[in-house]
């Protein structure tokens, strides 16, 4: 199974420990990280997995980004309208995306824990839907 990850760039220490878990995932599931594009914020997440479905040789795709809790709503919004955007993408391309996204509101201290776990999942999540 080939799997395509679109990593945010804004948090981009954090995020490379996360894409480091996630193939390590696919590697004990049998399956490959094949193409990472890094974009820089979750805004453009849908676009570039919009380009990365249409390819023949994507079998599915992972996103991996932080949405940090704001002074306003900004987060909420638009942590909503992309969770939207990517359930809208799966069905379209009939490919699953796994949701490795911490957030909209995380705190500093909601960060660590959770990079391996989101990580994890977001593999295991396409690799269930796929079978």
């Amino acid at each position: 199974m080939r799997i395509a990850a679109v990593c945010g760039s804004f948090h981009q220490k954090e995020i490379q420990r996360m894409l480091e878990y996630a193939k390590d995932e696919a590697n004990s599931k049998n399956a490959e990280i094949c193409e990472i594009i890094w974009v820089p914020g979750s805004m453009e997440v849908p676009l570039a997995l919009e380009r990365l479905l249409k390819k023949k040789d994507i079998d599915a795709a992972i996103t991996l980004g932080i949405i940090e809790l704001g002074e306003t709503q900004h987060g909420l919004v638009m942590g909503q309208a992309v969770i939207r955007s990517i359930i809208e993408l799966q069905i379209k391309h009939g490919k699953p995306i796994g949701l490795g996204i911490i957030g909209p509101g995380a705190e500093e201290h909601h960060v660590e824990p959770r990079l391996e776990p989101h990580a994890r999942s977001a593999v295991s999540a396409v690799i269930t839907m796929s079978k």
